[in-house]
């Protein structure tokens, strides 16, 4: 199925309304430059808006605005009665004003953004609702003798998140993107939000910003936020577009390059995240979106995959139960399909957007359910083939108990976190009046445990993949945890793509965890799986507890 990249009809699994507010600063001329349809390119954004989980779209325009997207069948049924502002301060004391009244995630753009409705919805209409921006590559000429635009403000991202970002007066060492002009603010940042929008207001109206335009609001913000210290994280959007443009023949390009865009297959490859473990993403996640495509067509919901991934597992563990050569084989080709549909089940979910609690429940309780029913299943066939029941039962009940601890680690120490209020910020605050940053941290203070991604329920983050613009093309931003990686140390990139992966691998996911019970059980017996599944695991939770204990003194 192609989408229509000039309809701004609510998306697969969306509906209309939903709980964000949404400030559209339409203080530039390019707000009321045309669409093919008729329509202004601030009446195709906020029908856009509409669309996704936003309850109110609050227009702040200039009082000598033409602004002809207020009149006529254009006319917006979830718009507030717009604002007049004149000039940049008053503009940045609206969002602070609509951040200390707001209960739910503020989202500020500009009125030139031209982009695919599914490429707002990667940031805006996700589970977490969290502080985040729409980033792409850095190509062309700003990749050159670090040359800056107000359409294109370079930003330096690392794992997964913005760390330093700039516009016409601060300035950004080593860019590696730049900022797509989407930025939404969660409900735990509203305040520090409110706070900057009044400093860059005080700083505006002092002239201190240098000449920064009108239509830099949501870039100041964004470099606010991050010098505040708090954590932004950096989200791309595929093949699908997200533009800025600045005059009719910037619009038209930009209105013209949606159409060569095959959305549907965007969306398709966007639902299948990166970050997850080394035999998901290179014998999982390189086909199942095949599976993801045939799922919705077939109108199955994420809840029913999830089902019938447990019903595979249940069949892989009646084979493993009969303790014979064939049960073993048949058994391990079961586990490992109900382990693809369990990473289909969260794909399906990005693909349609259809999240929910219930869900993502379900999810992580299947996850644990099939685990432990396959090892059950393992120690029955052992005992009836062989005859020995002392030998195998304590390794399987050593085993179980020995995920059960690792899971309790990986949790506890996530909500400890969360209840101490660590990791809410993102490193030291910056002054908002110093145009440029400090030297760049060589490792983020604030980075989160690493954690198990197959693991996740459904609703967890989207997958960042890469943002392609009119005018700068479509090259790929590397992805920050490989870059990260001895990205200071002079190593190889081979070098550091062997180390993230052993990174990954030492902490035994879920994909390696199953791959491991599905080749040791085929190849030999479930001694040797849960002998394996022990020596293993201890050695992941050795990893995981230093590395949390490290973060804790840290």
């Amino acid at each position: 199925m192609r989408a229509d990249p000039d309809r701004s009809g609510t998306a697969p699994g969306m509906t209309p309304g939903g709980d964000a507010v949404a400030v559209v600063l339409a203080t530039t001329p390019a707000a009321d430059l045309p669409c093919p349809d008729g329509a202004s390119l601030l009446e195709r954004l906020t029908r856009q808006l509409v669309t996704l989980p936003v309850r109110d779209v609050h227009v702040v325009a200039r009082p000598d605005g033409t602004r002809s997207y207020a009149a006529g069948p254009y006319q917006m049924p979830h718009r507030l009665p717009d604002t007049m502002s004149d000039g940049l301060a008053e503009d940045l004391r609206v969002v602070a004003k609509t951040a200390r009244t707001a209960t739910s995630p503020v989202i500020v753009l500009v009125a030139d953004v031209v982009a695919h409705t599914e490429a707002l919805a990667t940031l805006l209409a996700g589970p977490s609702r969290l502080t985040g921006a729409i980033v792409g590559p850095l190509v062309g000429p700003m990749a050159e003798a670090g040359e800056r635009s107000p359409l294109h403000p370079p930003v330096r991202t690392e794992s997964g998140r913005v760390v330093s970002a700039g516009n016409s007066f601060h300035e950004v060492e080593r860019a590696d993107g730049v900022f797509g002009g989407v930025l939404q603010v969660g409900e735990a940042h509203l305040t520090s939000l409110a706070e900057v929008a009044e400093e860059l207001a005080d700083l505006a109206e002092r002239r201190r910003l240098g000449r920064v335009s009108d239509a830099e609001v949501p870039d100041l913000l964004l470099a606010g936020l991050v010098r505040s210290g708090v954590p932004v994280r950096s989200v791309t959007v595929g093949a699908l577009r997200c533009d800025r443009v600045a005059d009719s023949a910037g619009a038209e390009a930009a209105i013209s390059g949606l159409a060569g865009v095959d959305a549907s297959r965007a969306r398709l490859d966007a639902a299948v995240k990166t970050g997850d473990g080394f035999f998901t993403t290179f014998f999982v996640s390189s086909w199942s979106r095949h599976l993801v495509r045939l799922a919705a067509m077939l109108g199955l919901t994420p809840n029913a995959v999830t089902g019938i991934s447990v019903g595979l597992a249940l069949i892989a563990a009646i084979w493993f139960s009969d303790g014979h050569r064939t049960g073993l084989v048949v058994g391990a080709v079961a586990l490992y399909l109900s382990f693809v549909l369990d990473c289909v089940d969260g794909q399906l979910a990005r693909y349609t957007r259809r999240f929910s609690a219930l869900g993502g429940w379900l999810d992580g309780i299947c996850d644990r359910l099939k685990e432990y029913v396959v090892l059950a299943g393992l120690a029955f066939g052992y005992h009836a083939q062989s005859g020995e029941s002392g030998g195998v039962w304590p390794l399987a009940v050593a085993a179980v108990i020995l995920q059960v601890v690792r899971h309790m680690v990986d949790f506890s120490y996530a909500g400890a976190v969360a209840d101490s209020g660590a990791g809410v910020t993102a490193g030291p605050r910056r002054p908002l009046a110093e145009p440029r940053d400090g030297p760049p941290p060589t490792e983020p203070r604030d980075e989160p445990p690493p954690t198990e991604p197959q693991d996740e329920p459904r609703g967890g983050p989207e997958k960042p993949v890469l943002i392609t613009t009119s005018q700068t093309g479509s090259s790929p931003v590397r992805p920050a945890e490989v870059t990260s990686v001895g990205a200071s140390s002079g190593l190889s990139p081979r070098v550091r793509s062997a180390a993230y992966w052993l990174r990954k691998i030492i902490v035994l996911p879920i994909g390696e965890r199953m791959a491991l019970i599905a080749i040791t059980a085929a190849l030999f017996d479930a001694r040797v799986t849960f002998l394996a599944l022990l020596g293993w695991g201890v050695v992941a939770l050795a990893y995981m507890s230093a590395g949390r204990i490290r973060r804790s003194f840290g």
